[in-house]
């Protein structure tokens, strides 16, 4: 059962992250590296938040739905490695400094997102 939430959750989530491609793509003209950010962030904030809300009592989750959520959706939709795809992109086109900023940039804002998301909701 937990094998079949997280396919499930991933389907969605990986859905969810092609609608901020299409969307980011239409607004900026291209998707990366921004839609990879924008997910990022996005999903460290909702994880922090989840896990926050879990630490602190206030929602409770069988494992199959912890599953679902965590791995699946949140799997799905957040994907690093396509940070490691567009910051390598952005070196190999003679843009060091834009790789060096996206990686760094994600990764500190990415972890401020988790651990507001997890205050707030504590």
């Amino acid at each position: 059962m937990v094998w079949l939430a997280v396919g499930a959750g991933g389907a969605l989530g990986s859905m969810l992250r092609h609608g901020v491609n299409v969307f980011v793509g239409h607004v900026l003209g291209r998707p990366g590296p921004y839609a990879t950010a924008t997910v990022n962030i996005l999903g460290s904030l909702v994880i922090g938040a989840l896990a926050g809300l879990i630490a602190g009592g206030r929602l409770h989750e069988t494992p199959v739905m912890r599953a679902f959520v965590f791995v699946g959706i949140l799997g799905g939709f957040t994907t690093f490695s396509s940070l490691m795809l567009d910051s390598f992109t952005l070196a190999e086109g003679h843009h060091l400094s834009e790789a060096v900023l996206n990686v760094a940039g994600q990764v500190v804002v990415g972890y401020a997102a988790a651990y507001a998301g997890f205050k707030l909701a504590v």
